[in-house]
């Protein structure tokens, strides 16, 4: 009898380097110092809870596949304060959460046998949803010694006849290096000139410490920018995200959100319009706290002569280990030890030498992880031991 799923492997995403300590972490039976997670270490205001408690008990039905009216025109409005642009709410598309925004982007651009280019090291769903579409991911370095920004250049050198889309991704995830505006604006302008759309993932756009929001959309009119509230206001499982693009991708996507949600939860819209239109402090709060938790961890790092690249925003750092040393290894054997880092090695080849460490944890595991990590890195030579003994 014929193997039915032969035909779907090659669109097969390829198992998470993320998930593989995550799932070791679920199930240990003993405590783990969390620091391979990017969830934020907050709930969401109180204020978006009551607002969604108020919905739930109202009229709940189904919206415009692109999100409701309120919620879009709220959305320009906080897009014009934060950028100083004048966006039309029919080139706005709400999502369920970022991630399904950027797939509905993927569902209506690219083709089997087209090409895609990522940054290395990338957030892996960009190369997941490139390879569930039938495409190859192409990827662009983002080079430690160059503070993890890419060379706009080489990234448009790239870029060939079956090139469809570009991805930016600022702040970064893994990285939290946030590109300088002008490199942004080299790269958009450079693909509009080659005919290339980029899609521009600022999810992270209120994390920002030091540096300025990419503001991608402002450089062309070949630009889809992906926002989240997940970690703006800490609202991962609420699922919204937004999309600002041109107004003949707005509407088509939109169909395409019809097609693979019909539309974003009702509820959880008006909870996230009260997180729009309420008090932002709680944003501000939020962003402090991953400040001092950022400078926390350099500081214990730098007692110990560990000098990674300073993030300069989103919630992560990445902590290298000696040259040429598996990350993946490194991570299972830490996770024996109590503490949890994602590997490099999942989010591509650059920083496979390195870990991804989530600032989202509290201090007290931040000090605590980083301790035990520590006495690791000393007892193995920055991860060489381990190296050694894994070759054997």
């Amino acid at each position: 009898m014929p193997n039915p799923t032969r035909a779907f492997a090659p669109r097969a995403p390829r198992a998470s380097g993320i998930r593989e300590i995550l799932d070791l972490v679920l199930t240990s039976p003993v405590e783990i110092d969390r620091l391979e997670i990017g969830e934020p270490g907050f709930a969401a205001p109180a204020h978006v809870a009551a607002a969604a408690a108020v919905a739930a008990r109202g009229d709940v039905r189904y919206t415009q596949s692109s999100g409701t009216l309120a919620l879009r025109t709220a959305l320009v409005d906080s897009l014009a304060l934060r950028y100083g642009a004048e966006i039309d709410p029919g080139c706005v598309v709400v999502s369920q959460g970022g991630s399904q925004g950027i797939a509905a982007v993927f569902e209506a651009l690219v083709l089997p046998g087209d090409e895609v280019l990522l940054p290395d090291p990338a957030w892996p769903n960009y190369e997941a949803m490139t390879r569930i579409r039938g495409a190859e991911p192409v990827r662009y370095p983002l080079r430690p010694e160059a503070g993890f920004v890419p060379d706009p250049e080489e990234v448009l050198a790239l870029i060939g006849p079956k090139t469809r889309i570009v991805v930016l991704n600022s702040p970064g995830n893994p990285t939290g290096a946030v590109l300088p505006r002008a490199v942004v604006r080299r790269i958009v302008e450079g693909a509009a000139e080659r005919g290339v759309m980029v899609v521009s993932d600022e999810v992270y756009d209120e994390i920002i410490f030091e540096g300025e929001p990419s503001g991608a959309h402002e450089f062309g009119d070949n630009v889809v920018s992906v926002f989240s509230f997940s970690k703006t206001y800490a609202m991962t499982g609420w699922r919204v995200g937004y999309l600002v693009m041109p107004a003949w991708l707005a509407t088509i996507v939109g169909h395409v959100q019809e097609a693979l949600i019909s539309c974003v939860s009702s509820v959880n819209q008006a909870a996230a319009l009260a997180a729009l239109t309420g008090p932002q402090d709680a944003v501000a709060t939020m962003r402090a706290a991953y400040r001092d938790r950022r400078d926390l961890a350099l500081s214990l790092l730098s007692e110990a002569d560990i000098r990674p690249r300073r993030p300069s925003g989103a919630f992560y750092l990445m902590v290298p280990l000696a040259p040429g040393v598996s990350s993946r290894d490194a991570a299972l054997e830490l996770v024996g030890r109590g503490v949890s880092f994602a590997p490099g090695s999942a989010f591509g080849s650059v920083a496979s030498d390195q870990l991804r460490m989530s600032l989202a944890s509290s201090p007290e595991t931040i000090r605590r992880g980083l301790g035990r990590f520590l006495d690791w890195y000393t007892e193995s030579q920055g991860g060489l031991l381990v190296q050694r003994h894994s070759l054997h």
